[in-house]
């Protein structure tokens, strides 16, 4: 479980584990003994958020482990559907007082745009402003200790290019579907220049990976399984990531060889991205 305890530095010089426990469409009545389980498991960085609607459960895991909470990394997010400085502030207090706990890690802005209107092209100029007042507000929500680091998620590099035109504070994150055959080479180029770390989710292409024979022989080659193989992927390329089945993905003592890692970064992945088909880099 080598990988669990290993870290990156943000660009604030403050460490994040490698790899994450996702509580994406976890149900709040399961969350508590599934976070406490992971935390067993070794991981060390719990990743939530407000739509969620689990916040209350993952804190109230962090508070119960018996873990020293700065040995623990929370993360949570803003509603993509929250576009204003003033709401900002609102749903920052709401998932400040869910999770209970002194301070979190990490937030980020869920989504460059509301969740329904994702993919849309003609968005694209739309709320730039609305995200430059957005993370004014985190801006500020950092500076008063309730939050470590902030960051993003699901932005391109136009969202990022806006968003570093005003900021007096670099992103630290940028949450992006990542995965093997969709790498998002543009978005993780411009990440990698303005010293943003990437983190990955939905390393398994929501279910897709595990049934790749290419994916699977290379697996199996290393005596992993594919979730394994694909999440070791993913921090061999230098992001991080989260997933949510705790023990199998746990074991991450291997090392996937360049050539297989070439074979891996050359896949194509021919599904629709729905959260930026349609949008320009």
């Amino acid at each position: 479980m080598t990988k669990l305890n290993e870290t990156y530095t943000l660009n604030n010089g403050i460490k994040i584990p490698k790899v994450a426990f996702g509580t994406w469409q976890m149900p709040a009545e399961s969350t508590r003994q599934a976070v406490l389980e992971a935390l067993k498991a070794g991981y060390r960085h719990i990743d939530t958020a407000l739509a969620y609607q689990n916040e209350k459960e993952v804190g109230q895991a962090v508070r119960d482990s018996g873990i020293a909470r700065d040995e623990i990394y929370v993360t949570s997010k803003l509603p993509g559907e929250t576009k204003t400085y003033e709401g900002a502030k609102k749903d920052f207090e709401t998932t400040y007082n869910n999770l209970g706990l002194d301070y979190l890690d990490l937030y980020l802005v869920h989504a460059p745009f509301p969740w329904d209107e994702m993919g849309k092209s003609e968005n694209i100029e739309k709320y730039d402003k609305a995200n430059q007042e957005v993370w004014k507000a985190l801006e500020e929500i950092l500076a008063s200790g309730k939050v470590k680091s902030i960051g993003v998620s699901n932005f391109n590099v136009h969202d990022l290019k806006s968003l570093l035109s005003t900021a007096e504070v670099k992103p630290a994150v940028d949450q992006i579907q990542y995965y093997v055959g969709y790498t998002e080479p543009k978005i993780s180029q411009f990440a990698l220049d303005n010293d943003i770390l990437i983190e990955a989710y939905s390393p398994l292409a929501t279910g897709r990976m595990l049934s790749n024979p290419t994916v699977e022989r290379i697996a199996e080659k290393y005596g992993a399984s594919v979730a394994q193989l694909a999440i070791e992927f993913v921090v061999q390329n230098g992001a991080f990531t989260h997933k949510e089945h705790i023990l199998d993905n746990a074991r991450l003592d291997f090392v996937i060889s360049d050539e297989d890692m070439d074979t891996l970064n050359g896949m194509k992945d021919s599904a629709v991205d729905m959260y930026h088909h349609g949008r320009q880099e």
